[in-house]
């Protein structure tokens, strides 16, 4: 995915996609694992003044892809998902590949998306997770099972949730943020393809990186990041800010990659107060 020649034109598959509110369009991409119920977080805020569009990758959630694919194909799909609603001018939100699946969109369509809203992503996305072991996805497993049948539940959050792989991706292990992870992380998790992830890490070993054409984007962004991401470390998504023309970004304290699902109302209220200051990132006619 790192160099132009990776991009391949084949043909667009139709997704699945969750569409709530009225208004100017809001295209919202999820990472992966994930699926576009996994954006509810932002969805359920957004489309009370917007119109969102959460499609499911290629190979994610609803839309079942078994063949394999390169990462460029999402591109294609999302295209011909913004033509077939008929979006002129879209603002793109994107949290992981999500986001880096935005900024790919933003080069390849500069007339018609408006804004970039960046989240725990890079242009050149660098992780520094630690080596996992078989207690990991011991605890990992027994901590979802017990938080899907009993959300939110302090006794299974200190003893299996702090000393699972979970202790990577949040900080803050409150029952929200495992309200959270089980309503939106276990069922997109178990939904994602073994395709769509070949695709990822072929694309990952590829060496992906866009900095150098970042300054072809002239829409403004913002870029989101958590101070303990073990995932796309904050270094790599502050790099991704500093070579965007017109970029504003935000690192939250003890935060991880989830972080939308740890502090979400201060997260929410920084991208409105960033929507209030760019209003023609949200204006058809602008």
């Amino acid at each position: 995915m790192g160099d132009r020649s990776y991009f391949q034109n084949s043909p667009a598959v139709p997704l699945n996609v969750y569409i709530q509110g009225e208004g100017f369009p809001i295209l919202c991409l999820h990472g992966h694992p994930g699926s576009g119920s996994s954006l509810s977080v932002f969805t359920h805020h957004l489309s009370k003044r917007f119109k969102t569009f959460a499609p499911d990758l290629r190979g994610y959630g609803k839309s079942r892809f078994n063949d394999n694919f390169d990462m460029s194909d999402h591109l294609n799909d999302l295209e011909s998902l913004i033509d077939s609603f008929q979006m002129q001018k879209c603002l793109i939100l994107g949290w992981s590949l999500g986001g880096i699946l935005a900024m790919e969109l933003a080069l390849r369509l500069p007339e018609r998306v408006t804004g970039l809203i960046l989240v725990a992503t890079a242009a050149r996305p660098r992780g520094n997770h630690p080596p996992i072991t078989w207690e990991d996805n011991l605890y990992t497993g027994i901590a979802s099972v017990l938080n899907l049948i009993k959300p939110g539940w302090q006794w299974n959050i200190e003893t299996f949730g702090k000393r699972s792989l979970f202790r990577y991706l949040i900080q803050q292990h409150t029952a929200t943020t495992y309200n959270y992870i089980a309503r939106d992380a276990v069922s997109a998790y178990l939904q994602t393809s073994a395709t769509a992830t070949r695709a990822l890490y072929t694309a990952i070993k590829a060496g992906y990186n866009r900095l150098a054409d970042l300054e072809q984007i002239q829409c403004p962004a913002l870029v989101l990041a958590g101070s303990q991401d073990y995932h796309i470390t904050p270094d790599s998504s502050i790099e991704t800010a500093r070579h965007l023309k017109n970029c504003q970004w935000q690192c939250y304290a003890n935060t991880a990659h989830l972080f939308p699902w740890e502090i979400p109302d201060q997260v929410l209220s920084d991208i409105d107060s960033w929507l209030e200051g760019h209003p023609e990132t949200v204006n058809r006619f602008s």
